[in-house]
């Protein structure tokens, strides 16, 4: 997390730091990131790297998680439209993603991180309803407006792990598309049949 001097900045001086970070960390693994590269970018010393960050680390899994959010606030969309149909809001938030332009903001930053998937990342991409992880208010915003109604569970438990299992096929899927170069209509297919079926149940 950002240090509290970060917050403080101008909002110019904040963005111009953010699109230096996010420019470096597209272009390479973040174990190969340079903070040289980045502060010059940013045209900042050094040093004020520091005061604002611990280190790489932290400057890019803060701004993981910031486009992983905005990503979110469209899956929520989705669950609206879709009257809490779970399954249609996740394939809609997945369609969303291949259809997103490589100038739009973050693409290419989150496509390098899917193509250099750590557990770490993993994390953030599938922590959407892990209360130990994602912010309180998210989850209480996102969880009523699931219908359980018409998801085969018989408690809590059980609606949990079958989110972690629609997020984690989701996930393979996104971090597939990218380390395969497949085409979106490829992706967007074998996603539809994964996710049917899971809907439909695996067993006779």
């Amino acid at each position: 997390m950002p240090k509290l001097t970060f917050f403080n900045l101008p909002e110019m001086k904040r963005n111009k730091l953010i699109r230096a970070a996010e420019a470096e960390f597209s272009r390479v693994p973040l174990s190969q990131a340079s903070i040289s590269n980045i502060v010059k970018a940013a045209e900042i010393p050094r040093g004020s790297f520091y005061q604002y960050f611990e280190n790489k680390e932290d400057a890019y899994y803060f701004l993981l998680e910031e486009q992983w959010n905005k990503r979110q606030d469209k899956f929520i969309a989705s669950l609206n439209k879709y009257n809490g149909d779970i399954f249609e809001a996740f394939k809609e938030l997945f369609q969303l993603m291949l259809e997103e332009k490589k100038t739009e903001d973050g693409y290419n930053f989150l496509k390098n991180a899917l193509l250099n998937v750590t557990h770490e990342i993993e994390d953030v991409f599938t922590r959407i309803f892990d209360e130990k992880q994602i912010d309180t208010n998210r989850l209480k915003e996102i969880t009523p407006l699931i219908n359980k109604e018409c998801l085969n569970i018989s408690g809590e438990d059980e609606f949990y792990h079958i989110i972690q299992i629609i997020t984690s096929v989701t996930f393979r899927n996104l971090v597939e598309k990218y380390s395969r170069n497949m085409s979106k209509e490829e992706a967007l297919e074998n996603f539809i049949i994964e996710m049917n079926l899971l809907k439909k149940g695996l067993y006779k």
